[in-house]
């Protein structure tokens, strides 16, 4: 890929993703089994429903999102129907051979070897919960939830991000399914991981009002063994 392939390419996705409340509503389209309309997006992300449409209509002029002919998420009764959108096959994938960002991970994966175990997770969970933090804040995530609202918005929120994730409020815990960081045993330390993934949790929980006493993260590929409990 040239230069001038990448700035464009770049350009474009940004252009359309950069938002992140735009990223969002993709993300959960693109994740959602059936159609989505833009009164549900609207509610999802407690937007006014004409922000809701004016980001729908961004994705769909940028060809991310398209106008479906299967029932929508949510029938909402008598009449004709809502537009329901979903998601196109479009790869929102950049690549830049140049760019070497593993490498980067192997030089911060050295960082982390120099310091003590109990420093290196101390550490992770510190920055996990100031990005947590800051995430709660780009995503709209306010405060004022009980633990089940809070528990879905985190969810909705780290969708938002990148994660494969969902809320099961009944046994207090998020279901993982990929990590956005890779597989963490592949660079050997699942530990720090681990905290990362703690911290970015509570940081969130907190923006949403509630603690995260007893939650539990689980990975979809191996139901009932956590990741933490706090």
């Amino acid at each position: 890929m040239s230069t001038d392939e990448f700035d464009r390419d770049l350009g474009r996705l940004a252009g359309a993703l950069g938002d992140p409340t735009r990223r969002g509503i993709y993300l959960t389209v693109r994740s959602s089994e059936a159609p989505m309309t833009a009164a549900l997006i609207a509610q999802l992300f407690a937007i006014h429903p004409n922000v809701a449409r004016h980001h729908i209509d961004r994705l769909v002029a940028e060809g991310y999102l398209q106008v479906s002919d299967r029932p929508a998420a949510r029938p909402t009764g008598a009449g004709r129907p809502p537009r329901s959108f979903e998601a196109t096959d479009t790869d929102v994938g950049v690549a830049y051979p140049t760019r070497r960002l593993d490498l980067l991970a192997k030089l911060l994966v050295r960082v982390v070897e120099r310091l003590a175990p109990s420093e290196a997770a101390r550490v992770a969970e510190e920055v996990g919960r100031e990005y947590g933090e800051e995430l709660a804040g780009d995503m709209g995530l306010s405060a004022g939830h009980d633990f089940p609202e809070a528990l879905a918005e985190v969810a909705r929120v780290m969708t938002g991000a990148g994660f494969e994730i969902t809320a099961d409020a009944a046994q207090r815990q998020l279901v993982r399914g990929h990590c956005p960081f890779g597989r963490p045993g592949a660079i050997g330390h699942s530990n720090i991981m681990c905290h990362l993934d703690q911290g970015i949790v509570e940081g969130l929980m907190h923006a949403a009002g509630a603690g995260a006493d007893e939650l539990v993260i689980t990975s979809r590929r191996h139901l009932g063994q956590s990741c933490f409990h706090s």
